[in-house]
């Protein structure tokens, strides 16, 4: 009732809304300056960490490795990724995000590209163990740099859009290893598969250098910033109320706080159902009747296309009513529902694929909004260590999914159970968040 006494006040509306413009143009350049160098690390990132999944189709023809290999080996690369997910991002807060993205980047660049030489199992699992050792502390750590130059009711969509890098690697990543394994195969005497390994691996190396060169590890250092636009944005990220009101004071309140395991339960189902269903989902496809390598990839990228519009819109609909529990529970249930039509598809390719479409939506739009969720409820003295805390534990649901969908898919010799397993997770992580965050904060 008492809102259009503003509407009526004059005098007041031109600062207000000059100063909204000036916001408005201060955070579409900062949109320009890092999002798309940050989208694509992440993109190098996630296919360096998923093209095992493309590169096994190949593989078994050349080396001697089951699914039960190729399950462990996906795993163990989130066993080096939680052992030092939590240092690598304390280390962050002593050098900044330019360093870190500098050492991160180049470091698994060259152990992704080694991976082409592997002969034997052992091999195969040491190189992904230390892939997710020079990988652990990228995501968490670039989330916690947008923290420092976004505040919190721009941050969902701006998570959103940086994670949608993901989907939109998963779209170029079938297509781009299909095409290498195909024709590359043979040159130079080496199997497509090597190919593919050093072609995408040797690119994190080049972009961690750029990112030392483009990027600043705070507002103030920003010399592409004037004064004005500084002090507006010290203004904007002073006044934010997850920073003001932000619950944990230190580390030791954090890992009191049994919300924070809860919350790392429910991102341990989620990355457990999502790194299953995109490392098996090559084979999944072929499966439906589909054996052209380069079809494949064609044919993995449609649902991936899908899921970048709907996690930016969905992300976006979650900031425009600052609701994100129920946008979360959702997301989630969306995805078992797609993978509950493709087990009713009976392997039928077009239902088959609408059915994958769907839940590619549900799984790309949760992640972000439990990223944000994480922001807003860890207050800025230990968002670093906190991001990272909770990932690390999180992130064993990767290690443990892939292997058991490579058990059930050797054991049960048909695609249905690995579904419904995958499906309950994803139900399982929906409900899950809705318990933990009954009340707002």
């Amino acid at each position: 009732m008492s809102s259009s006494v503003p509407l009526q006040t004059s005098p007041q509306s031109p600062p207000a809304a000059a100063g909204s413009d000036a916001a408005q143009r201060l955070f579409r350049r900062l949109d320009w300056r890092m999002l798309p160098l940050l989208m694509v690390c992440y993109m190098v990132a996630y296919i360096d960490r998923v093209n095992l999944g493309y590169a096994q189709l190949q593989m078994k023809q050349t080396l001697p490795f089951g699914d039960e290999v190729y399950g462990l080996g996906a795993g163990i690369f989130f066993i080096g990724y939680f052992l030092f997910e939590v240092p690598s991002s304390m280390l962050l807060k002593r050098i900044g995000a330019r360093a870190t993205l500098l050492r991160i980047m180049f470091c698994w660049g060259l152990v992704a590209a080694a991976t082409m030489f592997v002969q034997t199992p052992t091999q195969f699992y040491v190189l992904r163990f230390l892939l997710g050792v020079f990988e652990a502390g990228f995501l968490p750590g670039v989330v916690y740099y947008l923290t420092q130059w976004y505040p919190s009711a721009r941050r969902g969509q701006v998570v959103a859009i940086f994670m949608s890098a993901a989907v939109a690697a998963g779209v170029v990543a079938g297509p781009l290893s299909g095409f290498i394994m195909k024709h590359f195969d043979g040159m130079n005497g080496w199997s497509g598969w090597q190919w593919l390994f050093l072609l995408q691996g040797l690119p994190a190396s080049v972009l961690g250098v750029i990112a030392w060169f483009w990027l600043q590890d705070r507002p103030d250092e920003a010399h592409w910033l004037s004064a004005d636009e500084k002090a507006l944005l010290r203004e904007r990220l002073a006044s934010d109320p997850a920073a003001v009101q932000g619950g944990h004071g230190n580390l030791r309140a954090l890992l009191k706080d049994p919300r924070v395991y809860a919350l790392a339960l429910v991102d341990f189902l989620l990355i457990g159902a999502n790194y299953a269903l995109v490392f098996w989902m090559p084979t999944l496809i072929r499966g439906w009747g589909v054996t052209d390598l380069v079809q494949i990839g064609l044919y993995a990228a449609i649902p991936q296309a899908l899921g970048v519009v709907g996690m930016i819109l969905i992300g976006r609909s979650s900031d425009r009513r600052k609701e994100r529990r129920w946008h979360y529970a959702a997301s989630s249930f969306l995805a078992a529902f797609g993978l509950w039509i493709t087990i009713q598809s009976q392997s039928q390719l077009a239902l088959s694929m609408l059915g994958l479409c769907i839940a590619v939506i549900g799984l790309a739009a949760a992640t972000p909004l439990f990223i944000t969720v994480v922001t807003e409820y860890l207050a800025k003295p230990v968002a670093a260590t906190g991001i990272a805390f909770i990932n690390s534990l999180a992130i064993l649901g990767g290690a443990v999914s892939p292997p058991i969908i490579g058990l059930i898919n050797a054991r049960a010799g048909s695609p249905v159970p690995a579904i419904y397993f995958v499906l309950t997770l994803y139900v399982l992580s929906g409900l899950l968040m809705l318990a933990v965050l009954r009340r707002k904060r």
